[in-house]
């Protein structure tokens, strides 16, 4: 048994050619022990711990093996904290009864949704029969990477409204609908496959601090985090406008002198849309005890408010029943991304192929990559064809990058949400265990497994959504997915939602919620000067809060585009409002921020940043469509060379194509 286990570490730590020294085997197979668990999952620990320290090619000696055990061994620790602090918490308040039952739901939240949960209250009893039932269908296959799999889920007629064009027989596969940055060249793919990774992989957020107890929420805790981001905010814009801290009041309180008032905006009304008339300002406790005051916004040319938006105004409160607006003051913007002249050399001989390569810039092909958003697949079937089409043109391309977001297995899919479909004959091998990894790995993995085959060294990116059935952190932000038994290839990397990272020096800021569709319903404007642009103006949003999600509360699901369901109303932003501080931008504007969303598929330069909403893959009954970005490398001056640091300006040599699917 011994000697299987260092076979296996062998096999998985040890490159081709290379051997693992005797103490760091020693090491790992202590680790191993100490925490009972298996090589592979020892693996991944090695991997999230290497993205963490942001080396994607760390070497594993007796030091690094040591740092990996005690990161290990800290992550354990705060759990054992975290649990005895639940515990603590239970016995002075008294604990609430559940249903428990025996899958380990015991929030009653997966009941009806996921196959092989019983309903709460329920007992599970032998023989009881599962939604989907062990299918006389063709196995999964290894295809081409331009083919899905020969199973196929049986299509449900009459389930859809309309007509149903297949996926197949789609009009204008291939078509580009819009490009950004048109004057830079669309170089030919390469010949054959880089002979290693063309990009270094670094995040930017903790991980670690993603992986809170969902629903444990505490109305004290999540006012706090509302009071601090308006704090935070006023020293902002006293910092930015050199205002003195007696400038500043509350917009509650009476007063004939003109103030600064900074405070969150707000609805009077519980129910419809914020309108001009609608218009209140929540101040913080500690500038304006909590108090909401009506706002009087005639003075302005322009205006563009949602609720959440966190504002400062200048203005007097004369009769103490509301506030007029006399100017609205900006926020300063979070700085532009900048990297030393020696990093961008390192990033750039990176793309050569290493130090020996040729010198001259001509010979540096730039980056190549693609950006799909779930869903990926069509409301009638769980074929996944257009995931297959999109890694197909990932791997004919031989593109650097695939950024794959979710939902993977989506909720909101009538046939998810039912249960109501059918799986592969091997992966009913044992049908009372299947499970929804058991779906994703038989129905979705297949796709990066063929991907990576074809091109070994591209590094494909998976980003959680809180509609992904596959996921038990419910809310957003939002942990990474774990991957044990999805069967997916090493290339694979799963982060949270939402994410900032680096690809080389280019910083990518990703979420998969879709708020642009719930600052539109949200929004009111009116004056002459506000931006006639609603493509430019929901994502400004974004990068002038410095936040993935500045929107507060969510829109009512009800309001959100329908789904295929039988109820027809989608998840919703599943907020967890004592977390939301891990929405927030980080230190910098990032270069790409990439937003899917229901409405129009676009790109565009915002605030030098460039913002890209790739569309939906499928759009429940037709195909959709993806993005497709070519950054070239940054070119120096001799002036550049000498300076500290150099701004990246991806916005002026990033190419973005829209493209059917």
């Amino acid at each position: 048994m011994a000697e299987s286990a260092e076979t296996e570490l062998k096999e998985r730590f040890a490159p081709a050619g290379t051997e693992i020294k005797p103490d760091v085997l020693t090491e790992l197979q202590s680790i191993m022990r100490l925490h009972s668990i298996d090589t592979e999952e020892l693996w991944y620990k090695w991997e999230s711990y290497s993205m963490k320290m942001g080396t994607n090619d760390m070497k594993l000696n007796i030091e690094t093996a040591r740092a990996l055990k005690q990161d290990i061994q800290d992550g354990l620790e705060r759990d054992n904290r975290s649990k005895a602090h639940l515990l603590s918490s239970n016995k002075r308040g008294g604990a609430t009864p559940r249903n428990v039952v025996s899958n380990g739901d015991v929030f009653g939240m997966l009941d009806g949704l996921v196959p092989n949960t019983p309903k709460v209250g329920s007992t599970n009893k032998a023989g009881t029969r599962k939604k989907f039932e062990t299918p006389s269908l063709s196995r999964v296959k290894a295809e081409p990477a331009s083919s899905p799999p020969d199973f196929k889920t049986p299509y449900k007629p009459g389930e859809q409204n309309g007509q149903t064009v297949s996926f197949h027989d789609r009009p204008n596969a291939g078509q580009t609908i819009e490009i950004l940055n048109e004057h830079l060249e669309l170089p030919e793919p390469p010949m054959a496959p880089y002979a290693e990774p063309r990009i270094k992989l670094t995040a930017n957020s903790d991980l670690k601090k993603l992986s809170y107890k969902p629903m444990a929420m505490k109305s004290s805790e999540a006012s706090e985090i509302l009071d601090d981001r308006i704090d935070d905010f006023m020293a902002l814009i006293q910092g930015h406008h050199n205002l003195e801290d007696s400038a500043f009041g509350s917009a509650a309180s009476q007063s004939t002198n003109e103030i600064v008032a900074v405070g969150r905006i707000a609805s009077d009304a519980l129910e419809g849309r914020l309108n001009a008339s609608s218009l209140v300002l929540e101040t913080s406790r500690r500038m304006g005890a909590g108090l909401r005051i009506p706002l009087k916004v005639d003075a302005l040319k322009g205006y563009q408010f949602f609720p959440g938006q966190i504002v400062a105004f200048k203005g007097i409160n004369a009769s103490g029943d509301s506030f007029k607006v006399s100017e609205v003051l900006e926020a300063p913007l979070l700085p532009g991304a900048a990297s030393t002249p020696s990093g961008l050399e390192a990033h750039l001989q990176r793309l050569k192929g290493g130090p020996d390569a040729m010198d001259s810039d001509s010979a540096v092909a730039p980056l190549n990559i693609i950006i799909g958003s779930g869903p990926y697949t069509a409301d009638d079937n769980l074929d996944f064809e257009p995931l297959h089409a999109l890694c197909s043109q990932a791997a004919d391309s031989y593109a650097d990058a695939l950024i794959l977001i979710g939902p993977f297995l989506d909720i909101d899919h009538p046939l998810i949400a039912s249960g109501d479909f059918d799986l592969p004959d091997e992966a009913m091998k044992e049908p009372d265990t299947a499970t929804m990894s058991t779906v994703f790995k038989y129905l979705v993995s297949p796709a990066f497994i063929q991907l990576c085959s074809s091109n070994p060294h591209i590094t494909i990116l998976l980003v959680p959504s809180v509609k992904d059935a596959i996921s038990k952190h419910v809310s957003w932000p939002q942990e990474p997915f774990p991957r044990k038994d999805l069967g997916l290839p090493k290339s694979v990397k799963i982060i949270g939602n939402p994410m900032t990272l680096s690809l080389n020096e280019v910083i990518v800021g990703i979420s998969s919620q879709d708020i642009l569709t719930e600052l539109r319903i949200s929004e009111v404007t009116g004056g002459s000067k506000k931006d006639p642009s609603i493509l430019t103006r929901l994502p400004k949003y974004m990068i002038e809060q410095r936040n993935f999600f500045p929107l507060f509360p969510p829109v009512d699901r009800e309001s959100l585009p329908k789904t295929g369901t039988s109820s027809g109303i989608p998840a919703g932003a599943m907020l967890d409002t004592s977390y939301l501080k891990l929405g927030e931008m980080i230190n910098v504007r990032p270069d790409i921020l990439i937003v899917p969303s229901s409405i129009q598929h676009f790109a565009k330069v915002v605030e030098s940043v460039v913002v890209v909403n790739p569309g939906y893959l499928s759009k429940r009954e037709k195909a959709g469509t993806y993005a497709k970005m070519t950054i070239y490398p940054r070119s120096l001056t001799g002036e550049e060379k000498a300076s500290p640091v150099v701004a990246h300006q991806v916005f002026e040599r990033a190419r973005v194509d829209i493209v059917r699917i």
